[in-house]
């Protein structure tokens, strides 16, 4: 018996229409949105999607649009065991089965490969527009072992545009409005070029206002202004060989926000910022952060320079302290306005001809992205009142309060961050790659203190991959191919900006320049210390990739069939980062094009892990791995298929980012392995009344990659986890009118081996024997904790400590700081642990003994050890994040026949329903994410023949604030948590016309 392996570009060609009742497959038929059996006609074999064993959801432009599934976020709504939320820097995790994109960074891979009509796509912006004029979309779920062009461990998510056709003139257009004043429109029209050839052009427009209010500034921020557009080119020269080429171009300029809103439950402490027990619309602690830290009379004690010039004391009330944070979700206080950019070209070409016997396809792409992004960094406008005194001083300062020999080092700092004076507007240097900054006359100017941060990427990629496939007599059929991939990143940083920053390096760069002992030479030019800002820059990136992948197949049967293939994966990575902040002098007025130009940067390590002091940090690793897959499926009827398999999926590990300060944290993190077995059973009964899909899988997962803020950067990590679930699809055709689809899923995720690791909203680590140490130099947290048990010992050592530090009894620390005793944290706040300012170095060499002759021998006090990062947790046991335990969908769709049947009215409901999941590996209440439903509805006209159509639609009916992600952020930017959220309720007229 002629087989066909069922294989496009490195992909399962389940060419998938909208569904119908079964026909002649050798007839192109009109379709609708769901029922019946999927088939595809071409010069070669037709499959049926329900003869393909795999767990894979499709959508055709039809049923897309049915389900209003408008955007990549819709598609959870709809899939079993995946969900979907934006995350922290600009990127979005499409998580299935509870594998996502939990690593972040620029070296980690996606855990869900994005295709392109099959090609792989890198970084890709693809998913920030609507969807328009597409053939269909697959969802794969679980590992595909073998077959696509870089391995994924979660599944697949393949965009097929629709091709130009060929002999046939086709044109259609469709205009929207809708709440939020949003004007939609998109295009298509397909022109034959003679008999052989056809070109194709699509495109869309979108324009709205903003769902989000910003009470300070009176506007509305988070809209949408974006445009794609698409070219299209088949050429057919022959029956036996088809070339298609493809080029796209994606471009938004908006005030879109990345993150929806900020949570705390607030710390009046100051040690943590934010508490550990729920998540509160109210203002995170200031206290807590760098800013406040390196500007408060405490540290600026232990550096000798005069308190006067102190912007607070941790001590005392901080920016936000009296200020409120709105409920509504949709509605900030900020005075900074938020933007967005990004744009992105693709480039495709695929050729395939038909040998007969075998059939080679060779396809590849082209890809180039940029995205900018800018917004308030704390969602909130603090209190500048309280900088009064500090800036008085610096004024004073700037016009020889000091004494003359003074005056050049501060009158440029007051020049640049308070140029009218200290009642007058506060300057914030712009976040831009000189790194001057506000002292280069790079800045932006407002009657508030500013802190916001920018997120900006440049990148292009380019892969060619080659298929040979079978298509034999015999029982025996064969796929080989290859790929290679080369990506190529050349800017990636993420900043964050501040006046308390640029205030505290321009007076601290005064004094340190100024007071430079003569043993070092005296005296060094006025300077400031570069950064005037934090940023954490990955320089250069380069990944090449290839894959070397076969299949074979083998029919036992007209019925039983065997599936075999391996697969060779190959990454290499190289990286040049480095993360600065206040980081080294450099003189006012330089002229070098960048502050590493400075004379002094040579006091600046990039790199401490390699000997001497290095300008960048350069890492390379490579990973090589081999996978694959087999599968036994066997056709009880020529409707029901029942199938059992086995993979393995791998993602490559990537290189841990330069930490500032420094941290102990793994230099890179290792590849994820994942052995999945999964049984199913796909069916059709009654002639298409019924079709009903059935899927249980297994996971065996090994070194998943986890990331965690660590000192402003995320630092990711290995874990292994076990997973197993439960997969529903089912079509009900009771009527050819009516249409129901329903699905549900159940999830169950644990980390399955003993991992401790610190928990970033408690680095006591709930013990009430530790204290949590919030470093005034860096505002880092830390911990030491008693080896005992001894809680009333590590106190009593922690306030030895302090009386240490405010005495001046430690080398290059002045005293004066007036360090207070440990103090408890609030009772409902989660935290077991007191609490102190303090500094952790001290703290480390205390609890190594540096102290005993003063008293301080830690065997005196029960034993007391130091933890850098916090006190670490075990998490085995630990649900893995975005993995809800249950899901379920869905629709109703009736098509009422008006008059002689030629008009239409098609109403469809549809209720989508998330189980409760985590944000956080560290799982408990503060981390939980609550279930939510989301309703849709939509009433569509059809004219007759499907020549025009109007509808009328509402999304998310009931306004749902569904939270769909969390983030927690670092212990020195206050702890509070950022979330994401679907889309706010949106409805809207259309009409269409086709030709």
């Amino acid at each position: 018996m002629k087989f066909k392996a069922l294989i496009g570009t490195s992909i399962l060609a389940m060419a998938v229409a909208t569904p119908a009742w079964a026909q002649d497959p050798a007839e192109e038929v009109e379709r609708d949105a769901f029922g019946g059996e999927i088939v595809v006609t071409a010069q070669r074999q037709s499959e049926r999607l329900q003869d393909v064993p795999i767990a894979v959801s499709a959508f055709s432009t039809e049923a897309l649009e049915a389900q209003q599934i408008k955007t990549p976020s819709d598609l959870q709504l709809t899939l079993p065991n995946v969900t979907f939320t934006k995350t922290n820097f600009t990127g979005a995790s499409f998580t299935i089965r509870g594998i996502g994109d939990l690593c972040v960074g620029t070296t980690c891979d996606s855990a869900t490969a994005i295709h392109l009509n099959g090609d792989p796509l890198f970084s890709t912006r693809l998913f920030e527009t609507e969807f328009y004029d597409l053939e269909r979309i697959e969802v794969l779920r679980g590992p595909q072992g073998t077959l696509f062009g870089r391995n994924a461990t979660s599944g697949v998510v393949n965009v097929i545009t629709a091709k130009p056709k060929l002999g046939t003139f086709e044109a259609a257009a469709e205009a929207e409005y809708g709440n939020y004043d949003s004007m939609k429109g998109k295009a298509m029209i397909n022109i034959p070029l003679g008999d052989t050839m056809a070109f194709r052009v699509a495109g869309i427009y979108l324009n709205r206002d903003g769902y989000t209010k910003n009470t300070f500034l009176g506007t509305r921020i988070d809209d949408r202004d974006l445009y794609s557009v698409r070219g299209s080119l088949r050429w057919e020269p022959s029956d036996d060989t088809t070339i298609d080429i493809l080029a796209s171009y994606f471009r938004e300029k908006d005030q879109r926000t990345r993150i929806q809103k900020q949570l705390c439950q607030r710390d009046p402490t100051g040690i943590l910022g934010c508490l550990n027990t729920r998540l509160d619309n109210s203002p995170f602690n200031g206290n807590a952060t760098f800013t406040a830290a390196l500007t408060s009379r405490e540290f600026l004690a232990i550096r000798g320079i005069p308190q006067a010039f102190a912007l607070g004391s941790l001590y005392g009330p901080d920016v936000y302290a009296n200020t409120t944070v709105p409920e509504d979700p949709r509605v900030v206080n900020t005075a900074y306005t938020p933007s967005y950019f990004t744009s992105e070209l693709t480039i495709q070409g695929q050729i395939e001809h038909n040998f007969g016997p075998v059939s080679l396809q060779v396809s590849g792409q082209y890809q180039k992205v940029k995205l900018d992004a800018s917004q308030d960094y704390n969602s909130n406008v603090g209190n500048r009142a309280l900088y009064a005194g500090g800036l008085a001083t610096l004024q004073a300062a700037a016009g020889g309060a000091l004494g003359a020999g003074f005056t050049p080092y501060f009158a440029p700092v007051a020049a640049a961050i308070i140029p009218n004076g200290p009642t007058g507007q506060l300057c914030t240097s712009l976040a831009e790659e000189t790194g001057y900054g506000a002292y280069g006359g790079n800045k932006i100017c407002s009657d508030q203190s500013l802190q916001f941060d920018r997120s900006n990427q440049y990148n292009s990629s380019w892969s060619v991959e080659g298929i040979l496939s079978s298509d034999l007599d015999g029982p025996f059929n064969f796929l080989v191919g290859g790929i290679y991939a080369d990506y190529h990143l050349t800017e990636n940083s993420y900043y964050v900006n501040a006046f308390p920053i640029d205030y505290l390096t321009g007076v601290l760069g005064a004094f340190t320049a100024a007071t430079n002992p003569p043993a070092a030479g005296g005296p060094l030019p006025p300077s400031f210390l570069a950064t005037p800002f934090f940023r954490n820059n990955t320089d250069d990136l380069k990944i090449t990739s290839y894959g070397l992948f076969g299949e074979a197949y083998f029919e036992f049967s007209d019925r039983l069939k065997l599936t075999a293939g391996l697969r060779y994966n190959n990454d290499k990575k190289a990286v040049t980062a480095r993360s600065t902040l206040a980081s080294f002098l450099a003189p006012h007025g330089g002229t070098t094009d960048t502050v590493f130009g400075s004379p002094f940067v040579g006091s600046f390590d990039a790199d401490p892990g390699t000997p001497g002091n290095q300008i960048i940090q350069a890492r390379q690793v490579k990973f090589n791995k081999l996978t694959g897959r087999a599968v036994l499926d066997f056709k009880v009827t020529d409707d029901n298929l029942i199938y059992a398999s086995y993979s393995r999926g791998y993602k490559s590990g990537g290189i841990n980012p330069p930490l500032q300060p420094i941290f102990a944290v793994p230099e890179s993190f290792r590849p994820e392995q994942v052995d999945a077995f999964e049984i199913g059973s796909k069916n059709s009964f009654g002639n298409g009344a019924l079709q009903l899909n059935l899927t249980a899988f297994y996971y065996k997962y090994k070194d998943l990659q986890l990331s965690k803020i660590v000192a402003r950067t995320a630092v990711n990590d290995n874990v292994s986890a076990n997973i197993y679930g439960f997969e529903a699809e089912a079509i009900v055709r009771p009527d050819p009118d009516v249409v129901v689809n329903l699905g549900f899923s159940y999830l169950h995720s644990k980390v399955s081996e003993d991992k401790f690791t610190s928990n970033p909203r408690d680095f006591g680590g709930g013990r009430s024997d530790a204290v949590i140490i919030k470093d005034i130099t860096n505002a880092a947290n830390c911990a030491v904790a008693s080896t005992s048990g001894n809680a009333a010992g590590v106190n009593a050592f922690v306030n030895g400590v302090q009386q240490v530090i405010n005495g001046g009894f430690v080398p290059g620390v002045q005293g004066g700081a007036g360090l207070q005793p440990t103090t408890a944290f609030p009772a409902d706040g989660g935290i077991a642990s007191t609490g102190a300012f303090s500094i952790c170095g001290v703290m480390e060499a205390a609890a190594a003994g540096a102290f005993a002759a003063a008293g301080l021998n830690p065997a005196n006090f029960g034993g007391i050890e130091y933890f850098s990062a916090g006190v670490p947790v075990n998490i085995k046991g630990n649900q893995l994040p975005q993995a809800p335990n249950y899901k379920f969908s869905a629709g109703i769709q009736y098509t009422a026949r008006l008059g002689n049947g030629d008009m239409t009215l098609v109403p469809r409901v549809d209720l989508a329903y998330t189980g409760e999941s985590y944000g956080s590996i560290f799982n408990g209440n503060v981390n939980r994410i609550k279930g939510y439903a989301q309703v849709n509805a939509q009433l569509q006209l059809n004219g007759p023949d499907d020549k025009w159509y109007v509808k009328g639609f509402i999304q998310n009916v009931f306004d749902a604030n569904s939270v769909t992600g969390l983030y927690i952020t670092d212990q020195s930017s206050g702890n509070y948590t950022n979330i994401f959220t679907l889309e706010p309720r949106r409805y809207g007229i259309a009409a269409g016309v086709k030709f």
